[in-house]
């Protein structure tokens, strides 16, 4: 039998339905323009990026372009809400993709993920030079040389040598009817 391992999630009720019907859901693109409104862009610009650099870690199926984000521990589940269900998930842990959540989160907000306290520190004072913060380097069109070094920092991502948090998040590329070991509504 192949390791697997607990995770829980938190999704639209609708899920039910899809798992139900296709038995297995994914992300779609919609969902996240729908949820995420007039910020949608920029979460996909980082779910861009994410989908490229996961996928040579886990490979996701050919019609996979999102993750699905998963809480790895029951204590760490988010709460549920109305018009949501909260899965219990059993998978085998080579299908997950574990990370530091404050490493993601500098990510969603375009920042720089330092290697180290010296690395932050030359870092800082580069962006002091040039009176600007991460945000403004990633998102103006003056400052490439920084956002490209902002982007190749999102590399240390998946380092498990460099810890930001210890709280950790996973993904999975799809969630299969028969992986579901129990639906809260």
């Amino acid at each position: 039998m192949k390791n697997k391992v607990k995770v829980w999630t938190k999704q639209h009720e609708n899920i039910v339905k899809d798992l139900e019907t296709n038995e297995r859901y994914i992300v779609k693109k919609e969902y996240i323009v729908n949820k995420m409104e007039e910020h949608a862009a920029l979460y996909l610009d980082v779910y861009n990026w994410y989908h490229q650099a996961a996928s040579k870690i886990v490979q996701p199926p050919e019609d996979v372009q999102y993750p699905i984000w998963v809480s790895l521990t029951e204590e760490g589940k988010i709460e549920n809400s109305p018009g949501n269900v909260q899965l219990e998930i059993l998978v085998e842990q080579a299908r997950l993709i574990t990370m530091d959540i404050d490493k993601w989160g500098r990510i969603v907000n375009y920042m720089y993920i330092p290697a180290d306290a010296q690395d932050k520190k030359e870092h800082d004072t580069l962006l002091a030079r040039y009176g600007i913060d991460d945000c403004t380097a990633y998102m103006k069109p003056f400052y490439p040389n920084i956002k490209r070094k902002i982007i190749k920092s999102w590399d240390r991502l998946f380092d498990e040598s460099i810890i930001l948090s210890k709280v950790r998040v996973g993904t999975l590329w799809e969630l299969k009817k028969e992986w579901i070991v129990s639906i809260t509504k």
